[in-house]
C-alpha cells in the first residue's frame, strides 16, 4: 500500500468539529492549546461552542482548520497509522501538509495563516469580491466565460479546479455576478454565489500576496521529509525558497486540485486518507479517481479503521 495524505481548506470548518474525538484523544485538545497560546486566544473555545459568525471570520478560521488537521496527524501517529509517502493540501491545506512534513513549524503555521487571513480579508473592500461555483461545464468553457467577462471595471477567473465538471471562479463581484448568468445560459447545472467574504485564487489577491512574502522572509521552512505536491505548480518542491514562492503565488493562482490528485495516483498511490475536518474532499475523489480508496477519520471508529487498513 503507498498511502498519500489530503488536508482541507477553508470551507471545512463547523462548530464542535472534532470534538468527538477530543473526548477521546487528550493530543486533540493540547494541540487547539499550542494554536492558543500562539495566536493569544482561546481558540478552542471558537471551535467547540463558537459562535459560528467568529469562527467563520477568515482570520479565525484558518488557525482553526489548521489545528483541527495537524491534530489529527499527531493523532494518526499516536494511534500507530502507516507514515505516508506524499500529501497535499488544498489552498489552505497546503500549510498542514507542510507541517506534517516537518517543513513549517506548527506554531509558526498557526501565526502565518492568522496573518494570511487577515491579508486576504484587507485586500478587497467588504462586497467588492465573490466566488461562484460553476457545475455542470468543462475546465475550457469556464475558463472561455471567465475571460469574456472580464473586463477593465472587473475581473474574473477560474480559481479552483476541484473535480471534473466542478470549477469555482473568483474576482470583482460585478464580473462573477456576470459569468454565473453567461455559465447557466452556457448549460451548467449550477452557477451559485459561494457565502464566501474573499474573492481567493484570483489577481484581487495581489495585495494579500505580497504582504504574504513579506511575512515569509521571517518564517523558517526547512525540506520537507514527506514529499507534499503543491497547489500551484501541481510539483514537489524540495527547496525552502521554491515552497515560500509557492505559497506567496497561491494566493493569486488557481488551485489545480484533479492534477494534484491524479499525480499522486500516477506516482503510485494506491489509498487516500482525508486528515481534516469534514469529508470534503472524499466527495471531491469520487469525481476524480474513483477506484482509489479514501478514508475520512471523522470519529475514533473511523480513525482505527484507517489506521488498521493502512498497516495492510
Amino acid at each position: 500500500m503507498a498511502l498519500a495524505f489530503l488536508f482541507p481548506g477553508q470551507g471545512s470548518q463547523s462548530v464542535g468539529m472534532v470534538s468527538a474525538l477530543a473526548q477521546r484523544f487528550p493530543i486533540v485538545e493540547e494541540t487547539f492549546r499550542e494554536a492558543s497560546a500562539a495566536l493569544d486566544l482561546d481558540l478552542w473555545q471558537m471551535v467547540s461552542s463558537g459562535p459560528e459568525e467568529a469562527l467563520n471570520r477568515t482570520e479565525i478560521t484558518q488557525p482553526a482548520i489548521l489545528s483541527a488537521s495537524v491534530a489529527m496527524w499527531r493523532l494518526w501517529q499516536e494511534e500507530g497509522g502507516e507514515a505516508p509517502e506524499v500529501m497535499a493540501g488544498h489552498s489552505l491545506g497546503e500549510y498542514s501538509a507542510l507541517v506534517a512534513a516537518s517543513s513549517l513549524s506548527f506554531a509558526d503555521a498557526v501565526r502565518l495563516v492568522a496573518k494570511r487571513g487577515e491579508l486576504m480579508q484587507q485586500a478587497v473592500a467588504p462586497g467588492a469580491g465573490a466566488m461562484a461555483a460553476i457545475l455542470g461545464l468543462d475546465d475550457a468553457t469556464v475558463i472561455r466565460l471567465c475571460e469574456t467577462e472580464s473586463t477593465e471595471e472587473g475581473v474574473v477567473a477560474a480559481v479552483n479546479f476541484n473535480a471534473p465538471g466542478q470549477v469555482v471562479i473568483a474576482g470583482s463581484s460585478s464580473a462573477v455576478a456576470a459569468a454565473v448568468v453567461a455559465a447557466k445560459a452556457e448549460g451548467a447545472k449550477r452557477a451559485v454565489t459561494l457565502p464566501v467574504s474573499v474573492p481567493s485564487h484570483c489577481s484581487l489577491m495581489l495585495p494579500a500576496a505580497e504582504g504574504l512574502s513579506q511575512v515569509l522572509e521571517k518564517i523558517a521552512i526547512h525540506p520537507p521529509q514527506i514529499a507534499v505536491v503543491n497547489n500551484c505548480d501541481v510539483a514537489i518542491e524540495r527547496e525552502p525558497e521554491q515552497i515560500k514562492r509557492a505559497l506567496v503565488r497561491q494566493l493569486t493562482h488557481p488551485v489545480r486540485w484533479v492534477e494534484s490528485v491524479t499525480t499522486m495516483v500516477e506516482g503510485g498511490a494506491t489509498h487516500f486518507v482525508e486528515c481534516g475536518p469534514g469529508k470534503v474532499l472524499a466527495g471531491l475523489n469520487k469525481r476524480i479517481v474513483k477506484a482509489i480508496p479514501l478514508f475520512s477519520i471523522l470519529d475514533e471508529t473511523s480513525l482505527h479503521l484507517a489506521v488498521a487498513e493502512s498497516r495492510q
